[in-house]
């Protein structure tokens, strides 16, 4: 049975890496989670050719999810090449149907990535397509609720925090141990420190609300409507 509680869909393998700690928290409550991959994340490597970095990305990637507990989707399109298109969107409505997740995790729309902002572009129709009976696949529709936009290093223009979540030392030990399935998060890659990176901000949210630690997410501007029958605190 596929069916989870929260699906993070990422243009790349690896991109879980900046909402991995809420997956874990998540876990550790009992829900089910779940990761969906647009493409691989192929064309990063320095000495690989994509088709054999892809093969690693691949093996990498279910090691992560194996190892956050989460059940793992992928798509076919190739890394930087991402479209904004129907072909994109009846894949993730697909897995949507599949997993029927009551929420989404991915990414900001403000992104230096064109497959990020791709894939935040694509996911309003695929929840479309993937809720309305009328429209006729191998699966049942399936409407999933809220969609949440997480803080990536790459995703930062324009982006506010606006949903604070708690994480606990034990959700970032599961997270990191998960992260270093990757190649690129053990150094291998790339130089940029993303896993320093992503503890210290933790570190830095959770000051901002009063906790220890925290990750933060942007919703889209419908989910900012508060419905009050009063102002002062109950």
């Amino acid at each position: 049975m596929n069916e989870v509680d929260i699906l993070a869909i990422g243009a790349h393998m690896g991109d879980e890496v900046a909402w991995g700690m809420t997956l874990a928290a998540h876990a550790r409550q009992g829900f089910r989670i779940g990761l969906l991959h647009l493409t691989p994340g192929e064309k990063g490597h320095k000495t690989l050719t994509p088709e054999a970095y892809a093969a690693q990305k691949r093996v990498e990637a279910a090691a992560c999810a194996d190892a956050l507990g989460a059940k793992m989707w992928a798509l076919d399109f190739r890394d930087g090449e991402l479209p904004v298109s129907d072909d994109v969107k009846w894949g993730i409505a697909d897995v949507i149907r599949e997993a029927k997740p009551r929420l989404i995790v991915t990414h900001w729309r403000g992104s230096m990535h064109k497959d990020h902002t791709a894939t935040h572009e694509n996911l309003p129709d695929a929840r479309f397509y993937a809720g309305l009976p009328a429209f006729q696949r191998h699966l049942p529709h399936h409407w999933v609720g809220p969609i949440y936009y997480g803080e990536n290093w790459e995703d930062l223009r324009e982006y506010q925090p606006e949903v604070y979540v708690e994480v606990l030392p034990e959700d970032i030990e599961v997270w990191e141990r998960a992260m270093r399935c990757y190649a690129l998060f053990r150094g291998e890659v790339a130089t940029f420190p993303y896993l320093d990176y992503y503890k210290a901000l933790a570190r830095t949210r959770g000051c901002e609300v009063g906790w220890g630690l925290a990750e933060t997410y942007a919703v889209p501007p419908e989910s900012r409507r508060k419905r009050l029958q009063s102002l002062v605190p109950g």
